[in-house]
């Protein structure tokens, strides 16, 4: 059985998106990717992609179209069997790729479902919404947090839902050119 990985790209002051689900924020210019070994390393063990329904329709827009040589995880992305936890969508298309499969009901039965059914890791990204109540349901094993070096004031937490506090244990830190830190965590 794999464990539940969510990644999250934040600010320094802890935002995942603007107030209004601004995205802005994270953007990498064109020609600046860093190459990421602990992102390569923890995706060698992922299995299978969990999305909620707002950022599938993100991710729908942007990955299906990518390369890797313009961006190193795209056929990954790509070709990763993809979960989308969502009540109101019947079909979830990618593209010319396989179509993302459609989880309907309460995410925490869903996500205990596909934990049995992946022997690796499943990760979620984005997903706000989907990623507090996860944690809420202590479904999640790890938090990797992306810190970007920007400071933008207001906006949405990483784990809106969350009720009561999840105590973290860091086990590793990466540090990147420009000021980037990515962060890992198991959930205790």
């Amino acid at each position: 059985m794999g464990r539940l990985i969510i990644e999250q790209i934040v600010s320094v002051d802890g935002f995942a998106a603007g107030r209004d689900g601004e995205l802005d924020f994270m953007r990498i210019p064109p020609g600046a990717h860093v190459p990421d070994p602990g992102q390569t390393t923890m995706l060698e063990g992922v299995d299978a992609i969990l999305l909620g329904r707002t950022t599938y329709r993100l991710f729908e827009a942007y990955w299906p179209g990518m390369t890797v040589d313009e961006d190193p995880i795209a056929d990954f992305i790509n070709r990763t069997p993809k979960h989308v936890v969502s009540n109101t969508l019947s079909r979830a298309p990618w593209g010319d790729y396989a179509s993302a499969t459609v989880e309907t009901g309460e995410p925490r039965d869903s996500v205990r479902r596909l934990k049995q059914r992946y022997r690796g890791d499943i990760i979620v990204w984005g997903s706000l919404q989907l990623a507090g109540a996860l944690l809420q349901a202590e479904l999640v094993d790890r938090v990797r947090l992306r810190i970007v070096p920007v400071l933008i004031g207001e906006g949405r937490t990483a784990t809106p839902g969350l009720r009561h506090p999840r105590t973290l244990r860091l086990t590793e830190v990466e540090t990147f050119p420009g000021g980037r830190l990515t962060l890992d965590y198991d959930v205790l």
